[in-house]
C-alpha cells in the first residue's frame, strides 16, 4: 500500500452544510473502505486547507478515484499528494546515479 494526503477545501455548498460535515467524513470513510482505501488519519484543520486527511491505497489510479469520488458530490475540492515513508525515499535516494 502507498501513502497519500488529500488536502481539503469546502466549497460553497460544502460550507453553506457545514453541519453536515461530521456525516461527510462519515461517507468518505465508507467509500474509502469500499475502493480498498485505508484512512489512517482525517482532521479538520484551520488555515489554508479545510481538512486534510492521510490514506494508504495500492496504487495512484485507486487512491485519484477515491479523490474524484469525493470530490464529485459538490462539498469539497481536493489535491492529492503521493507521501513517502522513510524506509521508501532511502531507497529512492539509493537509486539515485
Amino acid at each position: 500500500m502507498q501513502t497519500y494526503i488529500l488536502l481539503v477545501n469546502f466549497t460553497d455548498q460544502g460550507m453553506r452544510n457545514i453541519k453536515d460535515t461530521i456525516g461527510r467524513a462519515d461517507a468518505f470513510k465508507a467509500m474509502a473502505e469500499k475502493s480498498g482505501a485505508i484512512i489512517k488519519v482525517l482532521c479538520w484543520t484551520i488555515g489554508r486547507y479545510d481538512v486534510i486527511a492521510v490514506f494508504e491505497a495500492a496504487d495512484d489510479e485507486s487512491a485519484t478515484a477515491l479523490a474524484f469520488s469525493s470530490s464529485s458530490l459538490g462539498n469539497v475540492r481536493s489535491e492529492i499528494l503521493r507521501a513517502f515513508s522513510f524506509e521508501e525515499m532511502s531507497r529512492i535516494l539509493g537509486r539515485m546515479v
